[in-house]
């Protein structure tokens, strides 16, 4: 399945990792890359020499194109913008900002830049920077969300701008694959299908809470306070949302998510720690390789194309 963006990338499959904090490291990322998708190391708030260290283990599993999560608001963002460059990834996301202040130096270095996005405007505002693609976040994806949803965003933005529209959020098998390119993009990004891999590192609590998880599992917290995150219920979801109901102010709220995500990821927290997922996560039902997993989706999404 040749789209621009499997030329744009020199990938096999339209399938991009999302770069997920915590979750996305080296492991993963070459997994995906290995299997004809690509593998994003994501940087969140990580210093720059972390996540040097982790391009150079990617490197040691896979030779294939992979790329590197920019988190914005990181207060390590600027090193790790310049630590792309220097370790010469040639693909860049980023996330939570705006990445104008970087642009002259990543494509002056040969990165393809793709930023995220959660709305026409920004997309808009993307291309006239001279980004080589936009995601099309919609508000299904775990993590912080916008407004719209993946199937009124996708086809808005396809419609807004003339670069290439990856699609991403609700997104868990070749339905959702077909869906997005009936929308329009030309591919997708996944990230909850993902944690479940056999490669992810991530603790075997919270895989197992992911495919144990329902259709009405699936909450947002922060939106009294302008950052709504999307994440499995439990007990911290529960106090967050019961605190945010009294008023609580928001530098209250972060404090009882202080190191959460980390809690769940790498320690296995699920009741106190924050399990960021989306609203597919009731369709996760088993772990399985990425390349399984890819090689499954591609073949159901091309039997519906071709239908």
């Amino acid at each position: 399945m040749k789209t621009r963006i499997t030329e744009l990338l020199g990938i096999e499959y339209p399938i991009i990792q999302g770069g997920m904090a915590w979750v996305a490291e080296h492991n993963l990322a070459a997994a995906v890359s290995e299997a004809g998708g690509l593998g994003l190391i994501g940087g969140a708030n990580a210093p720059g020499e972390v996540v040097r260290e982790e391009i150079r283990k990617a490197r040691e599993i896979t030779k294939k194109p992979f790329g590197v999560n920019v988190m914005l608001m990181s207060p390590h963002a600027d090193d790790v913008a310049r630590v792309v460059v220097e370790e010469g990834v040639k693909v860049v996301t980023t996330g939570a900002g705006n990445p104008e202040k970087y642009m002259n130096m990543w494509k002056e270095a040969g990165v393809k830049v793709i930023p995220v996005v959660a709305s026409v405007a920004m997309a808009k505002r993307i291309e006239r920077m001279g980004a080589d693609a936009v995601v099309a976040e919609g508000m299904e994806s775990g993590g912080h969300i916008g407004e719209l949803t993946t199937m009124t965003l996708v086809p808005q933005i396809v419609d807004a701008v003339s670069i290439p529209v990856i699609a991403a959020g609700g997104i868990a098998d070749g339905r959702g694959i077909a869906a997005a390119f009936m929308l329009g993009a030309e591919a997708v990004q996944m990230g909850t299908r993902f944690v479940v891999a056999k490669e992810s590192t991530v603790h075997e609590n919270y895989k197992q809470r992911l495919i144990k998880a329902s259709d009405i599992d699936s909450t947002v917290t922060g939106r009294s306070h302008g950052h709504p995150i999307r994440c499995l219920r439990n007990q911290m979801t529960r106090e967050y949302l019961k605190l945010e109901k009294e008023g609580k102010s928001f530098e209250e709220l972060e404090y009882l998510t202080l190191g959460a995500l980390r809690k769940a990821v790498q320690e296995g927290d699920i009741k106190n720690g924050t399990v960021m997922a989306g609203q597919i996560a009731g369709m996760i039902d088993r772990e399985m390789t990425c390349k399984e997993m890819i090689e499954e989706m591609m073949e159901q999404a091309s039997g519906l194309l071709e239908r």
